[in-house]
């Protein structure tokens, strides 16, 4: 199965916005539509719509944290497979293509993620891609996070 991260455009936005998620999954995550407005008056917002054999399965958004001052760090704030496609391996794929493509910044220190500690999958599916847990924050999510470039900080 070919897997691909591709920008988000006027060609694939209405498709996106009505991914579905099983009813229970609907409250670990904010919807698609929230997520893309978010990421058009958020400029370090880059929204990704996941296709799977040139069929659109879902959407990942992350962020640099230039905002907060912290250049050298990403967040992965959505990620989301359409509930008919989930348990495909196109998830596991999506995520490392993400991983791979803020790793292109040479820069980059910091992978960071949080969700509901309530969601029973999340946990070990984050840890197997080195994912550390940090703690629960300030909303009650956990946070977990992945350092890449460790010689940087030194």
């Amino acid at each position: 199965m070919n897997i691909q991260l591709r920008e988000v455009d006027i060609h694939n936005f209405g498709e996106l916005i009505h991914l579905p998620l099983l009813p229970h999954q609907e409250n670990y995550l904010a919807s698609n539509a929230y997520s893309l407005a978010q990421s058009k008056y958020d400029i370090y917002y880059k929204p990704r719509a996941i296709y799977a054999d040139e069929q659109l399965t879902g959407f990942l958004m992350y962020k640099t944290m230039d905002d907060e001052n912290r250049p050298r760090e990403y967040a992965i704030h959505r990620f989301m497979i359409d509930h008919r496609h989930q348990g495909k391996g196109i998830g596991r794929q999506a995520l490392q293509l993400a991983i791979q493509e803020i790793r292109q910044d040479m820069q980059a220190e910091r992978i960071t993620i949080c969700y509901l500690s309530e969601n029973p999958v999340t946990k070990d599916f984050y840890a197997s891609f080195g994912f550390v847990e940090t703690g629960i924050d300030e909303e009650g999510e956990m946070n977990a996070e992945i350092v890449l470039n460790v010689a940087l900080k030194k």
